[in-house]
């Protein structure tokens, strides 16, 4: 058994290279071995988003608090409230961030995965334009 305190965990600001606007990560790798799980708390301010990015495994977006607005490349754009869980397959190019009216936290997991990271989101990509 392993126990991951949060508390004992240090967020740090989000890379503005694969982030917009303003994030705080808290990374908690080695959740589990086999397969290997990731974890990482994220808090967005409102309009903050990752780049477009994949991962090489399956990644579950638990939504802790706000609206998370998520989009996979060529569909549109989704939102999903605390309590929502989001499943994106391994090579599916995605976004995903807050919504406009408030801040969202989510934890991601990050099972057995690597992250490719592309080009920012542009606000109209953000909007659903």
């Amino acid at each position: 058994m392993r126990l991951l305190r949060l508390a004992d965990l240090r967020p740090a600001p989000a890379d503005p290279a694969t982030f917009t606007g303003d994030a705080r990560v808290t990374r908690m790798p080695g959740v589990a071995d086999d397969p290997a799980v990731n974890a990482y708390r994220v808090e967005f301010e409102p309009r903050a988003r990752t780049a477009w990015h994949l991962h090489s495994g399956l990644q579950l977006l638990v939504v802790l608090s706000g609206r998370c607005r998520v989009q996979r490349e060529g569909e549109p754009v989704q939102v999903a409230a605390a309590g929502d869980v989001v499943s994106i397959a391994a090579g599916e190019r995605h976004w995903h961030g807050a919504d406009a009216d408030g801040p969202m936290a989510h934890l991601a997991l990050n099972v057995d995965s690597a992250t490719t990271w592309f080009g920012p989101v542009s606000d109209a990509e953000y909007e659903g334009r």
